[in-house]
């Protein structure tokens, strides 16, 4: 493809943005770790930002998004999906360091999620991470954490086989991991 005639500095800024629509609230750490640049060069891409920045308070500190979100973040969230499976890197949980502690408490399960290798997808019930999800082929595998209820259960089912997976020759299952 033709290099883009974008120079450096506008694409990190536009970087920046991208960032803190998918990712944010952030920080200039946070955004310099998921943007594998140096802390100076994060913080100014940032910083160039200016008036579109709106700081805001988070449960691990202070952190920005852009003051064009704002109307949609006020609003929140509607109500959350009996199930979902989410991809591995799906930005939900695409986080790092103490993020990752807001959205998987227990240490042990965090290292389920995030593993030093290929990571899973995460099972999301009722808009909690409640396990993980691999897929081989047409058989999907699901190891929840903890009880859950039939309903959810269904619902997880009814998720992986819905799953768009291109060339099967099979219906999609599920398998269960106890």
């Amino acid at each position: 493809a033709p290099t883009p005639a974008l120079d450096p500095t506008a694409a990190r800024r536009e970087l920046a943005r991208r960032y803190l629509r998918v990712l944010g609230p952030g920080t200039a750490q946070g955004f310099g770790d998921w943007a594998g640049l140096r802390a100076g060069s994060a913080a100014s891409a940032l910083a160039s930002l200016g008036p579109e920045l709106l700081p805001v308070r988070t449960d691990l500190g202070d952190a920005w998004v852009l003051a064009g979100d704002e109307a949609d973040l006020r609003r929140g969230a509607g109500p959350p999906a009996p199930a979902r499976l989410l991809a591995s890197g799906d930005a939900y949980w695409l986080l790092q360091g103490r993020e990752r502690e807001l959205l998987v408490p227990d240490p042990a399960r965090r290292g389920r999620l995030w593993t030093p290798r290929v990571w899973p997808g995460a099972v999301v019930v009722g808009g909690e991470v409640v396990g993980t999800w691999r897929r081989a082929g047409a058989v999907v595998t699901a190891e929840l954490w903890q009880p859950v209820p039939a309903a959810a259960r269904e619902a997880v089912e009814a998720e992986a086989v819905s799953l768009p997976l291109p060339g099967l020759t099979t219906p999609v299952t599920l398998r269960w991991q106890e």
